[in-house]
């Protein structure tokens, strides 16, 4: 395969933070048992889905470049989707929720470029090539739901997590890893089982990040399209699982309408979902974003908002009426008749406006929090961002004068004006003090001492969002995940393996027709008794060559391993009827 690396000029525009997730795809690392796995199961997908999937599917296929014989070049196909406006990155299993989003919003689809064990060809809780290579990328070929796909990435970068949503995330991560890894103790999957389970049952309030994720679950991943009688399949994880494709489809898989409900089923990655929800379009899947981001905080704002971010306790961004970010670690606010009257972040904290950072005011500058008053002067129709010039000088409101502001609520500001900033429409945005004393009551909550007080200028917060208003401001490359996936183990017996399923791909490959194909078989018999998936291969080849006898030798052979091994009869049989349907095609 061609593994020139291919630029795509939307990788360039990646910032920091997120580039910090991407690790290079080394083709080398795929064995010949890989690729048999995946040819296996994208001969299955391709056969069955071709029937059951939207057919966006097939389609996509071609224009993504994805080829049923070989695993993806990630280079290559960042070539391919540069004409579909997209591109690809590879990264170590799952990443942070917000991180997986906000790379979706550049029109970047993530790729784990690990691949499921054979003993997992159905079905792998870990996200991996075959998950996301055969089952995202084909679908984003689709102009409509391409658009969705980096929509939801935009609002869902945004949603505010609770402090219980990492632990999840760190604990599905492990979950997955130690579920696809070779040979590791029922005990250890059963305590990563449990540790999901009990974070499950215990999350309380599903925070909007929680909501998210259930929203992408039931469509990114699990979606169906159509109508509830005659559903069609366009959901990642069922184009991928040659296993659930078909059980969903059975009866025994409850069909609903989508809906905005949905944000609040929860699901469980280890077992087969028991209900899946039928969109009619890919457009009404965009309808029902909007309704779900009309009630974030990212829109509403107000109290709520700012009580999300300090649940949070991750860094996070306001924005009041006037434009001014306040991006931080939020840790409390004062309210007064149900809104917010005073915020105050701890920790290094910038101030921004639209998304870009002010001018002396990045973390250098408030390094150790900032507190300032939200709302209307007590008495005083006019906020201060909608005063005139007129207005303020009647207020005193102007440089070099001490001033006392008093707000509602009770916040009392009193110190000397050194100068004020203004946003694009005019609208005084900032006010600096010195000699500034902040009060609450007895409370206070700046002093003199202290240095200069910059107070923001807001009657109200119109939104509040995870993350950083300005990327630039923060040093965001921090991710340093608690566990890693794990390869799978060699031995001499594994590369044995290896060089047989080498040997029979390069058969294939390059059209052999001399080399003889029972002394591959019979080492396989001697020395691999239990493996399934090459015995097809060669009979596949046996059946092209037209040998009948060294076929029905294998066919006896493949008929008592089923009845050894009867967890992979149906592979075995589905890998079998991929042969002779195509012979009598």
């Amino acid at each position: 395969m061609n593994s020139t690396i291919e630029s795509n000029p939307l990788l360039d525009r990646l910032p920091k933070h997120l580039r910090q997730f991407i690790k290079p795809q080394d083709y080398s690392d795929y064995t010949p048992i890989n690729q048999a796995v995946w040819r296996y199961v994208m001969r299955k997908n391709v056969a069955y889905l071709s029937k059951v999937a939207h057919n966006s599917y097939l389609d996509g296929l071609q224009k993504t470049g994805i080829e049923i014989d070989n695993i993806p070049s990630m280079y290559g196909m960042n070539r391919i989707l540069s004409e579909i406006g997209w591109a690809a990155v590879a990264v170590d299993g799952f990443i942070p929720p917000n991180a997986f989003m906000e790379f979706q919003a550049y029109n970047v689809l993530v790729i784990a470029s690990d691949i499921r064990q054979l003993e997992h060809i159905e079905y792998t809780p870990a996200p991996d090539i075959i998950h996301e290579g055969a089952g995202h990328a084909p679908i984003i070929a689709n102009p409509e739901y391409a658009e969705y796909l980096r929509r939801f990435g935009e609002i869902g970068c945004k949603a505010i997590s609770s402090h219980k949503d990492y632990e999840m995330y760190e604990a599905i991560r492990y979950l997955s890893i130690v579920k696809e890894a070779e040979g590791t103790p029922e005990a250890t999957i059963a305590a990563a089982e449990k540790a999901v389970e009990d974070l499950q049952n215990n999350m309380g309030e599903l925070s909007e990040m929680a909501q998210i994720r259930n929203l992408h679950w039931w469509t990114v991943e699990y979606g169906l399209i159509g109508t509830v009688e005659d559903p069609k399949i366009y959901g990642a994880g069922l184009l991928s699982s040659i296993g659930e494709s078909a059980h969903c489809m059975t009866p025994a898989v409850k069909k609903i309408p989508y809906d905005i409900s949905a944000a609040n089923q929860s699901f469980d990655i280890t077992k087969l979902q028991p209900q899946l929800y039928v969109t009619p379009t890919f457009a009404y899947l965009n309808l029902v974003l909007e309704e779900f981001a009309n009630k974030m905080a990212l829109r509403t704002g107000g109290l709520s908002g700012i009580k999300k971010l300090i649940d949070s306790k991750a860094l996070g961004t306001v924005e009041l009426s006037t434009g001014l970010q306040i991006s931080g670690v939020f840790s409390s606010v004062i309210e007064h008749d149900g809104k917010p009257i005073y915020l105050q972040t701890t920790g290094k904290t910038a101030l921004a406006y639209r998304e870009k950072e002010l001018v002396g005011h990045g973390t250098l500058t408030h390094p150790e929090g900032f507190g300032s008053p939200i709302g209307k002067l007590e008495g005083i129709n006019l906020a201060i961002e909608d005063m005139s010039p007129k207005d303020l000088n009647a207020y005193d409101i102007l440089e070099s004068k001490t001033v006392t502001l008093d707000f509602e609520g009770g916040i009392k500001v009193t110190g000397e004006i050194i100068t004020g900033s203004r946003n694009l429409q005019g609208e005084i945005t900032l006010i600096r003090f010195k000699n500034c004393t902040v009060t609450h009551g007895e409370r206070v909550l700046f002093q003199p001492e202290w240095g200069v007080y910059d107070m923001a200028v807001g009657k109200k917060i119109t939104s509040a969002f995870s993350g950083p208003a300005d990327v630039n401001s923060f040093d965001l490359i921090t991710h340093l995940p608690s566990s890693k996936t794990i390869k799978a183990k060699q031995s001499a017996e594994r590369d044995d393996l290896e060089v047989l399923y080498q040997t029979v791909r390069n058969i294939r490959v390059t059209k052999d027709t001399q080399t003889l194909l029972a002394p591959i078989f019979e080492k396989l018999q001697n020395n691999h008794p239990n493996d399934w998936l090459l015995a097809v291969e060669i009979t596949e080849l046996l059946q092209e060559r037209n040998e009948p006898q060294l076929a029905q030798e294998i066919m006896v052979y493949l008929e008592q391993l089923r009845s050894k091994r009867p967890e992979v009869a149906h592979l075995i049989a589905g890998g079998l009827d991929l042969i002779f349907d195509k012979t009598k095609a």
